[in-house]
């Protein structure tokens, strides 16, 4: 037994550390290869999720960068979108704000609150959703970039603080903004929504990793196709 310097014996449970938490691999930051196109993917966990295989797939084909953070609601994007875009040239810009937006929030700021509750709202309302993407928008074609749109991948049945069906309500409008610019659609929406079950979490907005490796070959698809033109 263990003695303290007071002569007591010292029986305290010592606390077991935790082990440091590994860094995410999307939030790596990406020496450029010169002289291939620079792409930024923006948006939120589901593209954080197909980040690395995206930089995969396009191994020597592009450099693809990402913020250094998940991107959040539209209100986060226009906060904070000078800083993600930086200074450098950008060639391609595959961005998405949505699943934020429409998430429930509690009266008192809770996360993700049950949509039913009284005094509950979506985060960023569907009105305030389209005026903020109308200026996301505008700030992304200063750049010059290609740009591409990813629609926002669907809600499942029982996911919480979520209802289904919003992601197709807000992608409408996004459409309508979209298409007035004349910016190119990723409809992941549309990509995901036919094979849920098999790549999708139950009751959950995020996918298994298989999925996002599947999501991530549709991104690059929609690249490509911009790069090409």
């Amino acid at each position: 037994m263990l003695t303290t310097t007071n002569g007591h014996a010292d029986d305290a449970p010592k606390k077991k550390s935790r082990p440091k938490r590994q860094p995410n691999p999307a939030m790596a930051k990406i020496e450029d290869v010169p002289g291939l196109p620079r792409v930024l993917l923006i948006g939120d966990s589901i593209s954080i999720g197909y980040t690395v295989p995206v930089r995969k797939l396009m191994q020597g084909k592009a450099n693809v960068h990402r913020p250094l953070t998940n991107c959040g609601p539209t209100t986060k994007g226009i906060a904070e979108i000078d800083q993600w875009l930086g200074i450098g040239k950008w060639d391609v810009i595959h961005f998405n704000w949505g699943l934020h937006d429409l998430k429930y929030m509690g009266s008192q700021g809770q996360n993700l609150a049950d949509p039913q509750a009284p005094g509950s709202h979506q985060q960023v309302p569907i009105d305030e959703y389209e005026a903020n993407l109308q200026k996301l928008v505008a700030r992304l074609k200063k750049t010059g970039a290609k740009l591409v749109w990813r629609s926002t991948t669907p809600v499942p049945a029982g996911a919480k603080g979520r209802v289904v069906g919003d992601s197709a309500k807000y992608n409408a409008v996004a459409k309508r903004v979209m298409d007035e610019h004349g910016i190119a659609i990723d409809d992941q929406y549309a990509f995901a929504l036919k094979r849920l079950e098999e790549i999708q979490r139950p009751a959950n907005v995020h996918f298994t990793p298989d999925g996002s490796w599947v999501l991530a070959k549709q991104v690059v698809a929609a690249i490509n196709k911009v790069l090409a033109e």
